[in-house]
C-alpha cells in the first residue's frame, strides 16, 4: 500500500500560498465596503495580479458649520477623503483646512448653491461617475423665518428646492451608483418636526416627512445590493438654524437643546446598528416601535373596492 505523501512546496510558493488566502479572506469581508459597522474606508482593486487599496469618498452637503461640519470630520477620522460641499466659500475652505490638519485626511471643497437644479445635477453627476465616491450626506437644509405664511414664495420655492429636490436627486443618483458598486451608504438628515405638523410649520416638517419615506423606500429598494440607507431625526440641535429660528428658552430650554458634536456621535452608532431610521432623542425605543407598528398596521385597508362604512351616508344638514 502506498503511504502518504506530502508535497514539498518551495518556501517562496508557500509565502505566496498564504499572502493569496489572506488576501482572498480579507477581500470577501470588506466586499460591501464596510469594515464591520465602522462605514465604508477601502476598496480594494486586482490589477495585473497585485492587490491595490483605494481609499473612499463621503460627500457631505452643508458641510460648511453644524451638523455637516461634525459629518465631514467624523468620516474622515474614520479613513474617508471628503467632499465638502456648501455656498460659504470662506467657511467651507476653513473647515475644511482643519479636518485635514487634524486627521490627515484629502477634504475637496466644492462651492455650491443646492437651491439651483445645475448645481445639483453637476454634484449627482459627480457622485455617479467617480467610483471611489462611497458615502452621501445629505444635511444642507433651510428653513423659513416665522413660517411659510409670513414668507415670500421665493423663498418657499428655495426651500423646497434646498429641502426636497436636491437630497431626492442626490440620493437616487447614490442609490443607482452604490448599487452597481456593490456598496455604499447615504444617510438624509430629516428632523422630528416630520412627526409634528401641528406644533410646527407644516412646509418645513412636510420636506422633513419627504426625506423619511424617500430614505425608507430606497432602504428596502437598495439592500440587497450592499448600500445602506438611513435617516436622521435630530430634535432642537444648536445650529445656526437652531438659532435664527427665534425659539426663547421659555418654550425650548437649553438643556433640550443637543450639540452638533452629540448628534452625529449618536447618528453614527444608529448608522453601525444597522438602523434605516434614527431619532437620537427618544429614550423610549418601544414607543418608536409601537407607532411604527400602527402605521404599517394601516396597509391592508389601504384599498379597498368601496368607500369605508362612515362615508356612506350623507352629512346630516342643518
Amino acid at each position: 500500500m502506498q503511504g502518504n505523501i506530502t508535497p514539498k512546496w518551495s518556501e517562496k510558493t508557500l509565502i505566496a500560498y498564504c499572502i493569496t488566502i489572506v488576501f482572498l479572506y480579507y477581500d470577501c469581508n470588506l466586499m460591501t465596503g464596510f469594515h464591520h459597522g465602522s462605514g465604508v474606508l477601502h476598496h480594494h482593486i486586482y490589477r495585473e495580479g497585485f492587490m491595490t487599496e483605494t481609499v473612499q469618498k463621503a460627500v457631505v452637503t452643508g458641510a460648511s458649520t453644524g451638523i455637516g461640519a461634525v459629518y465631514a470630520r467624523k468620516l474622515a477620522e474614520r479613513g474617508y477623503d471628503v467632499i465638502a460641499v456648501a455656498r460659504n466659500a470662506e467657511r467651507l475652505e476653513a473647515n475644511a483646512s482643519r479636518i485635514s490638519q487634524d486627521t490627515g485626511r484629502k477634504v475637496e471643497v466644492v462651492v455650491a448653491d443646492l437651491s439651483r437644479s445645475d448645481e445639483v445635477i453637476k454634484l449627482a453627476e459627480r457622485i455617479t461617475d467617480d467610483p471611489t465616491i462611497a458615502f452621501l450626506v445629505n444635511n444642507a437644509g433651510l428653513s423659513l423665518q416665522g413660517g411659510v405664511l409670513q414668507s415670500g414664495l421665493d423663498e418657499a420655492a428655495a426651500m423646497i428646492a434646498v429641502n426636497i429636490t436636491a437630497p431626492t436627486l442626490l440620493s437616487v443618483a447614490a442609490a443607482k451608483a452604490f448599487s452597481k458598486r456593490g456598496r455604499g451608504g447615504v444617510v438624509n438628515i430629516s428632523s422630528v418636526t416630520a412627526f409634528a405638523p401641528e406644533m410646527f410649520d407644516g412646509a418645513y416638517s412636510g420636506t422633513k416627512s419627504h426625506l423619511i419615506n424617500l430614505t425608507l423606500s430606497l432602504a428596502g429598494k437598495t439592500k440587497d445590493a450592499g448600500v445602506r440607507f438611513q435617516a436622521v431625526l435630530p430634535g432642537p440641535t444648536d445650529t445656526e438654524m437652531w438659532g435664527r429660528s427665534g425659539v426663547p428658552e421659555s418654550v425650548v430650554p437649553r438643556s433640550m437643546i443637543m450639540s452638533p458634536e452629540d448628534l452625529v456621535t449618536a447618528a453614527l452608532v444608529g448608522f453601525d446598528k444597522g438602523e434605516v431610521l434614527t431619532l437620537p432623542t427618544v429614550a423610549d425605543e418601544e414607543s418608536w416601535k409601537a407607532y411604527e407598528n400602527a402605521r404599517q398596521s394601516l396597509w391592508g385597508s389601504l384599498a379597498a373596492g368601496q368607500p369605508a362604512p362612515r362615508y356612506r351616508q350623507t352629512a346630516a344638514t342643518t
